[in-house]
């Protein structure tokens, strides 16, 4: 899912963040924020794992929970305004299909990684895009923030960036655009239900990237914490377990 970098100027949002969520004061309880627009990684459900969240991630904040001993809530926001509202101590942490990066890593401090990801391009059935070069000239969608942006920006195409996932493939469906750029877990899930759509993989284009949880720089007790639970959890196969849960789901 998932480089989603970090836009600027969000102190605009900062009155919107003061209602979503509130960082925790308390020792017994982790505040973890999320944007939940990408399934089956983080998504409103009737049923969900967490209130009404559900997905991998959720999933896995939950039993951070249970192997710590402590409560759990989620903040359900922007996810631009994630790696901000850490540092503002508006949550503890943010488990949203984050990639590790080192441009992130200046500002926050990340966990062991549990999830492994890659670029793709969901296309509708029949297109002439087979590989990343094809897409030079066509239009072009994308999530803000999602690595999606950074790689076809990267590659120095023009592009037009959408706030969710379900908007991009609105505009595919809808013949607006030609061929959507996001993780290969969540296209699954946007091509599974929407027919007519098809995913289209370039590995020589799009490198493999790694989820992990952000924390804020120097909190090393709450790192532990979640790598604890996270070594715990790839070693003997929960997160694995999850990742089929979900896959199975959609």
């Amino acid at each position: 899912m998932k480089k989603r970098i970090l836009s600027v100027a969000l102190i605009l949002v900062m009155g919107v963040l003061a209602l979503t969520g509130c960082g925790s004061k308390s020792s017994n309880k982790i505040v973890f924020g999320t944007n939940a627009e990408f399934p089956p990684f983080e998504y409103i459900s009737t049923n969900g794992v967490i209130d009404g969240y559900d997905g991998i991630d959720m999933a896995i904040a939950s039993k951070i929970g249970e192997i710590s001993g402590k409560d759990i809530e989620i903040a359900n926001m922007e996810f631009d305004s994630l790696l901000v509202a850490i540092q503002n101590g508006q949550i503890d942490a943010a488990i949203a299909g984050m990639t590790a990066t080192e441009e992130r890593a200046k500002t926050v401090d990340f966990s062991t990684p549990y999830y492994t990801a890659t670029q793709v391009m969901v296309v509708k059935e029949g297109s002439d895009i087979k590989t990343a070069a094809d897409m030079e000239g066509k239009a072009i969608a994308v999530v803000q923030g999602y690595t999606g942006e950074t790689v076809v920006k990267d590659l120095g195409y023009q592009y037009e960036a959408f706030k969710k996932g379900t908007e991009c493939i609105l505009e595919l469906v809808n013949g607006k655009c030609d061929v959507v750029v996001i993780d290969s877990a969540t296209a699954k899930d946007f091509v599974g239900d929407n027919e007519g759509l098809t995913i289209v993989e370039d590995p020589s284009a799009f490198e493999s990237e790694e989820y992990a949880i952000a924390v804020k720089k120097g909190n090393t007790e709450l790192l532990k914490t979640i790598n604890e639970a996270i070594d715990k959890m790839l070693a003997d196969g929960t997160i694995s377990e999850f990742a089929a849960k979900y896959a199975d789901a959609e």
